[in-house]
């Protein structure tokens, strides 16, 4: 069995601190195989707020991480800096890699840099990085499931949020299912959700889109509380492939992340 553990929209700079001890709590009983950060790590993309998103990922332990960035990760108010080098301070704490990759017996899992400099809130994808993708995971074996983190969403729950979609999030949806994708995981819209693609993709493989809310933020979205995803998966020679996302949401009262919801995932069977 393989554990991933989402995390997205912690926005480091607007945490609560009883909210990220609970979360390393939640980490610490149920050792994930590794944890996803899928963007808007940050607050206003500044150097301290880099350094407390470190910080949380270094108390993580031994756990492996991949971590994208959002568009807050952007400098907002530098102009200088967010023309010329608007990722740099991602860079200098996560590496320069912003499209980070992780690979196990287990599991592919493809980040994908959605934010731009000149779309402020908006997030696209280029054709290259849809092609680039989808080859790679061409290359998966038969066993991983094979997960892309972006952080813009590709479908929405609400009317409202279809302004938040990725740009050319249909052909990106499209040509990575046909490349073999199971889960398209984000955040953005501070909406926690799990929606099937195949039919409003019209796509003939099973594609899943998982969305987590905002992890550590005072910055929640209506009556919906922090939220991480963890995300179960099993596979077997025979080639059946399960998965299920359970979401945690905090408790205020007992000042923990508790299980909320679960959603049994139907996998292609393995190619």
């Amino acid at each position: 069995m393989t554990l991933l553990l989402q995390i997205s929209d912690p926005h480091f700079g607007t945490e609560r601190h009883e909210v990220v001890e609970a979360l390393l709590q939640l980490a610490a009983r149920t050792q994930p195989d590794l944890a996803v950060l899928s963007g808007d790590i940050t607050q206003r993309a500044r150097r301290s707020q880099f350094a407390a998103a470190r910080a949380f990922v270094d108390r993580l332990g031994a756990m492996p991480s991949l971590v994208i960035p959002g568009n807050h990760d952007l400098p907002l108010f530098n102009m200088f800096t967010r023309v010329l080098c608007p990722f740099a301070n991602h860079r200098r704490v996560f590496g320069t890699n912003l499209e980070p990759q992780f690979e196990s017996r287990e599991l592919l899992v493809i980040g994908v840099n959605s934010a731009r400099r000149s779309r402020h809130t908006e997030g696209e994808v280029s054709m290259e990085q849809i092609e680039r993708v989808a080859q790679r995971l061409e290359r998966a074996t038969p066993l991983q499931l094979r997960v892309v983190v972006a952080h813009h969403p590709v479908a929405s729950a609400t009317a409202d949020d279809a302004r938040h979609l990725l740009y050319r999030r249909e052909p990106a949806v499209r040509r990575w299912a046909q490349a073999g994708v199971d889960l398209i995981v984000g955040g953005h819209i501070h909406l926690p959700y799990v929606q099937p693609l195949a039919e409003r993709m019209e796509i003939a493989r099973p594609v899943w889109a998982v969305q987590a809310g905002t992890a550590l933020s005072t910055r929640v979205r209506g009556q919906v509380p922090n939220s991480v995803n963890l995300i179960r998966y099993d596979a077997a020679e025979t080639g059946t492939r399960q998965a299920v996302v359970a979401r945690y949401d905090y408790e205020d009262a007992s000042k923990t992340f508790v299980p909320v919801a679960q959603h049994e995932l139907d996998l292609a069977t393995s190619r």
